[in-house]
């Protein structure tokens, strides 16, 4: 019995005794378990970039700074500057010609090459074999004949020949100026075409390099991926070394955990003490009250007496609820057989005053 008249009551359970053993094996090796830190991966963690990704880069960089590429692209825009005016590989007179359909028959120029030539063979032809045939038939059929006359007809003769030059000639030109209004729209479609080609190779021609530095640098991604992947398995394989004994242990505890014990506490009040003495008289009958002086506080006699036994008025220890009775230590004086002693504690028994 407590004090306060609060009984308490305590029962405690164990494991299983076969299973004891093995706990307290589990038990043992937890502490060295959890008093065992791991280590972090002492090796590296990511890996570097591959000696050809380093390379691709600084290729890249080199070309985008240096002065080859400074130098191509300044072609280039010349190029494309030209080519969006519309230049072609003619001069700027020969491109006007072609585009007004223009024939050009001065010296200089191949149709007065042609006909110089073509009048050179017809004069070289006139004056080697020609003429001096016709002066010899002329000897012959007219000796002594008339040196004018012979003139007259050398002159017509020649003439005649020379004539002979203007069809050739003009057939030439016929041909020549067809030829030139032919090539007018091939011309002109010509600049156009320099226009729309130069627009598209320009962008391919200055990232044609930048395309094969970056094909070199997927090639180093694809080995600096292969690196971080065996990286990556070494890493599971330390983590799972490392963790191998707490691993272990887990399983062992599940395997043999159960019932481990513990222990419950029931706590209830112990019996009530009458309340106000001065209406005890309608519990006269009562077997036991509690009223042994040490279970009570702020005691101050009242004056007056019950029975020949002294009243006082109180609170029991732990209830501040004021109270008015006797003490069991003066009933015990006076009425010894009304008083009982259990665990130590007084008891009265009123119905045996």
């Amino acid at each position: 019995m407590a004090k306060g008249s609060t009984q308490v009551s305590t029962s405690s359970t164990a494991p299983w005794k076969g299973q004891q053993k093995y706990l307290l094996k589990g038990f043992d090796k937890a502490e060295s378990v959890f008093n065992t830190i791991p280590e972090y991966y002492p090796g590296e963690t990511v890996a570097g970039f591959d000696p050809l990704q380093t390379r691709a880069q600084d290729m890249a960089s080199d070309y985008i700074q240096g002065p080859r590429a400074q130098a191509q692209q300044n072609y280039a825009e010349g190029a494309l500057l030209r080519g969006l005016s519309g230049q072609t590989g003619f001069s700027p007179t020969q491109t006007a010609d072609l585009l007004a359909g223009n024939v050009r028959t001065g010296e200089g120029t191949p149709y007065a090459a042609m006909a110089n030539a073509l009048s050179g063979d017809v004069v070289d032809k006139l004056q080697g074999s020609i003429l001096p045939s016709i002066r010899q038939q002329q000897v012959m059929y007219q000796p002594g004949g008339s040196s004018k006359a012979a003139q007259q007809q050398n002159k017509a003769v020649t003439g005649a020949v020379k004539q002979g030059l203007t069809t050739p000639l003009a057939n030439m030109y016929s041909n020549a100026y067809q030829t030139a209004q032919n090539m007018r729209l091939p011309a002109a479609q010509q600049a156009i075409n320099m226009q729309t080609s130069a627009m598209g190779q320009y962008p391919s021609i200055m990232s044609a390099p930048l395309n094969m530095y970056g094909a070199l640098g997927d090639i180093g991604a694809q080995r600096r991926a292969l690196t971080q992947q065996t990286m990556d398995a070494d890493m599971a394989r330390y983590q799972y070394q490392a963790t191998a004994p707490q691993q272990a242990l887990a399983n062992y505890i599940a395997a043999i955990q159960g019932n481990y014990g513990g222990e419950t506490v029931q706590t209830s009040p112990g019996p009530s003490a009458m309340d106000q003495f001065g209406q005890a008289v309608g519990i006269a009958g009562s077997l036991a009250a509690l009223s042994d002086i040490r279970m009570k506080e702020n005691i101050v006699p009242e004056g007056s007496k019950w029975k020949s036994l002294n009243v006082y008025h109180y609170n029991y220890i732990g209830d501040d609820t004021p109270r008015r009775g006797v003490m069991a230590q003066d009933v015990e004086v006076i009425y010894p057989d009304a008083v009982h002693d259990i665990d130590g504690i007084k008891y009265v028994n009123y119905g045996a005053i």
